[in-house]
C-alpha cells in the first residue's frame, strides 16, 4: 500500500507542477494562504461543525473566553467572570468593541448569540454543549448572567469552544441566509469573499479591539482535497501552509530549505462509527457481538505502522490522554481475527455479511486509504463492505441527517480537554453527531456533566468508558498526529492544542 500511495503522489505532483510553474509565493504578494483538505459548508458560526469551519470562525468572530495555542483559557470579549451562585455565571464585557459593520457590541448581542446557538431552528450542531443553559440575562449593557439548569463546572470551557458572538441588529435586518453568505463578526479578520469549492478570503480588521491589528493583510483558506495537489502547491509556493502532510512525504519536504514540517499529537480521535439509528439498514450491526467482532477484526497497529507510518496512537476509548476523564487502565481491543469469527458465528453470521461503508477523502490524514485498508481487514473475517467516497460537503449533510451508511469514518477534536466535549456530542441520544441511542448512557453522561466534585467525575467517566467499550458503538482506532507543511514565508507558526486548530491571530509573514 505504501508503494501505491507514493506512486500516486508522484504522478499527481508531476502533472500539477506544470500548471503551477512560475507562480510567485503567496506571501510575497502580502497574503498568507492555508491549504486544507476540505471546505467549510457555512460561515455562520452557529451552523457549522468541523475544525475546518472553526479555523475560519476563530479569525472572524470572538468569544467571551478563548483558548490560546497552548490550550489555556484567556479572557476575550469578557474581562472577567465568576459564579454568583451554583447555577449562575456572571460575565463582564469589554467596552468599545465593534463589529466589522461598525455596530457596537453589547450584552444584547451576547444574549442574542447564546439564544440563537441554543435555538433548534438554527440547527447548530454544537447545540448539545449548551442544552444545560436555561436562560441568559442582561444585567446592563456590559454585564450578562448565564443561568444553567444544574451546576455546570465546565461552562467557561464550553463558551471557549463554540459560543461565537454575532451581531443582533445585522442578523435581524438581513436574515440568517444572507448572514451565512456575508458574515460579520468582531475578530481580527473580516470577510471579503467566498468562492465555493475554492477558497475563503479574509482581510485584516484595522479597527480590531485588541492591542493591535494582525500583521498579515490578507488571509486565504484554500480548499485542495487531493493530497498530492495540496503538497505540490506547498512546494511551488502557491500556498504557505498545508495541512495533513502525508507521513511518507515528510523526509522529502524537510530536504527543501524553504519548507519545514511541524508535527505533534492532535486532540483528534479517528474512528469508524456505526449508524445504529436505522435498525433495518444497520442489520447485523445491531448485535453487540457483531460490533465487538469487528473491533477484533481491525488491526489498528498495522494501520498506524503501514498506512500512517507512525502518525497515530492507538486508543481503547473515545478519549485522548490529555482529556479529563481519560482512563489508561482500559485496554484496547486486540487484533484477533479468529475471535472475531467466533463472535460472528455466535451472533448468527458464521459466513459474515454484506454492508456499506462511507468515508470522505482529504479531510483527515490519509482517510480514504485507512478506509480501504479496513475494508480489506473486514473481508478476512467474511464481512464484505462496499466503500463509498463522498465529497466533504455532501458527506456532512448525510451524516447530520443521520442518513449515512452503516459504517462511516469520522474524526472528532475536543479542545475543551474534558470528557464531556467528546462523549456527549458523539454518544448521547439525538445529538447531531451521534448515531447511537442508549438511555442508560444518556443518564450517566448527564450525571457526570453536572457533578462538581472532580474526583467523583473521574469515577463516573471510568464507568462510562467501560460501558462504551463493552457496547462497541464504534471501531475504536487512533489519535491522529497532525503534520503541517510550513514555508519559510511564515513566522510564529505553532501547532495549537487541540485538533487542526491554527491560531491565525499570531501568524506573521517572515521578513
Amino acid at each position: 500500500m505504501k508503494k501505491t500511495l507514493v506512486l500516486t503522489f508522484l504522478v499527481l505532483l508531476i502533472a500539477f507542477s506544470f500548471t503551477l510553474e512560475g507562480i510567485a509565493s503567496a506571501a510575497a504578494k502580502g497574503k498568507l494562504v492555508i491549504a486544507q483538505g476540505a471546505e467549510t459548508t457555512t460561515l455562520d458560526p452557529h451552523k457549522g461543525g468541523s475544525a475546518i469551519f472553526v479555523n475560519a470562525c476563530l479569525t472572524m468572530y470572538d468569544l467571551l473566553v478563548r483558548r490560546d495555542r497552548e490550550g489555556n483559557q484567556r479572557l476575550a470579549l469578557a474581562t472577567s467572570y465568576k459564579n454568583i451562585d451554583p447555577v449562575t455565571w456572571e460575565f463582564k464585557l469589554r467596552k468599545g468593541v465593534k463589529f466589522h459593520n461598525g455596530d457596537p457590541l453589547t450584552a444584547s448581542d451576547v444574549k442574542f448569540s447564546f439564544d440563537r446557538l441554543r435555538d433548534k431552528k438554527t440547527k447548530n450542531p454544537f447545540r448539545v454543549f449548551f442544552r444545560g443553559i436555561s436562560e441568559v440575562q442582561i444585567i446592563d449593557d456590559y454585564t450578562v448572567r448565564i443561568i444553567t439548569k444544574k451546576p455546570d463546572p465546565v461552562l467557561p470551557s464550553r463558551t471557549a469552544f463554540a459560543a461565537f458572538i454575532v451581531p443582533e441588529k445585522y442578523i435581524m435586518k438581513h436574515g440568517d441566509e444572507y448572514f451565512g453568505k456575508h458574515p460579520v463578526g468582531s475578530g481580527r479578520y473580516k470577510f471579503v469573499k467566498w468562492v465555493k469549492n475554492d477558497h475563503v478570503e479574509l482581510e485584516v480588521n484595522e479597527k480590531y479591539w485588541g492591542d493591535k491589528p494582525a500583521t498579515i493583510k490578507k488571509l486565504i483558506f484554500k480548499t485542495i482535497p487531493e493530497t498530492g495537489s495540496r503538497i505540490a502547491a506547498l512546494q511551488t509556493g502557491e500556498v504557505d501552509i498545508a495541512t495533513n502532510v502525508p507521513p511518507f512525504m515528510i523526509p522529502k519536504l524537510k530536504k527543501d530549505p524553504k519548507i519545514d514540517v511541524i508535527s505533534g499529537p492532535s486532540g483528534r480521535v479517528i474512528f469508524i462509527g456505526f449508524n445504529l439509528l436505522d435498525a433495518e439498514k444497520a442489520g447485523p450491526l445491531m448485535n453487540k457481538k457483531v460490533r465487538q467482532a469487528i473491533n477484533y477484526a481491525v488491526d489498528k497497529q498495522s494501520l498506524i505502522k503501514h498506512v500512517l507510518m507512525g502518525s497515530g496512537e492507538q486508543l481503547a476509548t473515545p478519549l485522548v490522554p490529555v482529556a479529563f476523564g481519560y482512563d489508561p487502565t482500559i485496554k484496547p481491543y486486540s487484533y484477533d481475527p479468529e475471535k472475531a469469527k467466533k463472535l460472528l458465528a455466535e451472533a448468527g453470521y458464521p459466513n459474515g455479511f454484506e454492508t456499506a461503508f462511507a468515508t470522505g477523502s482529504g479531510r483527515y490524514l490519509l482517510d480514504k486509504q485507512i478506509a480501504e485498508a479496513i475494508v480489506g481487514m473486514l473481508a478476512k473475517v467474511g464481512i464484505k463492505a462496499k466503500l463509498k467516497v463522498y465529497e466533504w460537503g455532501k458527506y456532512s449533510q448525510v451524516r447530520k441527517a443521520h442518513k449515512i451508511e452503516p459504517f462511516y469514518l469520522l474524526g472528532w477534536g475536543n479542545t475543551m480537554s474534558d470528557a464531556d466535549g467528546t462523549l456527549v456530542p458523539l454518544f448521547i441520544s439525538k445529538s447531531t453527531y451521534s448515531n447511537y441511542s442508549n438511555p442508560e448512557l444518556d443518564k450517566m453522561l448527564m450525571g457526570a456533566r453536572y457533578e462538581l466534585d472532580a474526583d467523583k467525575r473521574k469515577v463516573q467517566y471510568k464507568e462510562i468508558l467501560k460501558l462504551i467499550k463493552e457496547e462497541a458503538p464504534w471501531i475504536f482506532l487512533y489519535q491522529q498526529r497532525d503534520n503541517y507543511g510550513v514555508r519559510d514565508t511564515v513566522a510564529n507558526f505553532l501547532q495549537s492544542a487541540g485538533s487542526e486548530r491554527m491560531d491565525c491571530d499570531v501568524l506573521k509573514l517572515a521578513k
